[in-house]
């Protein structure tokens, strides 16, 4: 079983429940959105055949309890879903990080999904896939990325739509070239949301370097 990777790195983690912990990131080449904001477009192409051994052993050398398996879109190789039972099987704390345009009910139940949804600004919000959303557990994630005022109140309307922060942890991420991030915190007070906002550590520490 091969998986055709861009890059895997130790970092700290810059987004969801486990920020600021070491964690190694496997990140999958390949992705079938083209969103305006992507900060990872070196990812769509390129990358290296791996075999699942070779990627257990790589993750095993970087000495974290933590992996993160990310993209593009992991979930557009169909082999992820064996790298992230096997990662669970060895004892690490895993987590997926995907757009929510692929199918997550197969992904192994001992892995945290983070689930992208995406917004207007995103360019991409026809892909989603709203339905999946009923899958996710209390300890899971949905993430929004907001780009602007419309993407907020469109954001803020979904989440009280489908009663978001009822079912899991609703994460609400400034688009970080194009939306400071205290305007979106001056938004989520005045509208009181039972929501989280999340900045992107690792950009205020390293800026886009890949790798990081």
């Amino acid at each position: 079983m091969r998986l055709k990777l861009t890059e895997i790195f130790h970092s700290l983690q810059g987004e969801a429940d486990t920020v600021g912990i070491p964690t190694v990131f496997v990140r999958l080449t390949g992705c079938p959105l083209r969103c305006q904001y992507c900060d990872t477009a070196y990812a769509f192409e390129g990358g290296t055949w791996w075999e699942l051994d070779a990627i257990l052993a790589r993750v095993r050398a970087l000495e974290a309890r933590y992996v993160c398996v990310t993209g593009g879109e992991p979930l557009a190789q169909r082999p992820c879903l064996e790298l992230l039972t096997a990662l669970a099987e060895a004892g690490y704390r895993v987590s997926l990080e995907t757009s929510g345009a692929a199918p997550i009910e197969a992904v192994d139940s001992r892995v945290i999904r983070v689930v992208d949804v995406k917004t207007p600004g995103s360019g991409e919000e026809r892909r989603n896939r709203y339905e999946q959303l009923s899958l996710l557990r209390a300890e899971e994630q949905i993430k929004f990325v907001i780009c602007d005022r419309a993407d907020y109140d469109w954001s803020r309307d979904t989440c009280e739509r489908l009663k978001l922060s009822e079912r899991c942890g609703v994460l609400f991420s400034p688009s970080h070239e194009q939306l400071p991030a205290r305007q979106l915190a001056d938004w989520i007070l005045a509208d009181r949301l039972p929501v989280r906002l999340q900045i992107q550590l690792h950009k205020y520490l390293w800026g886009n370097e890949p790798g990081r």
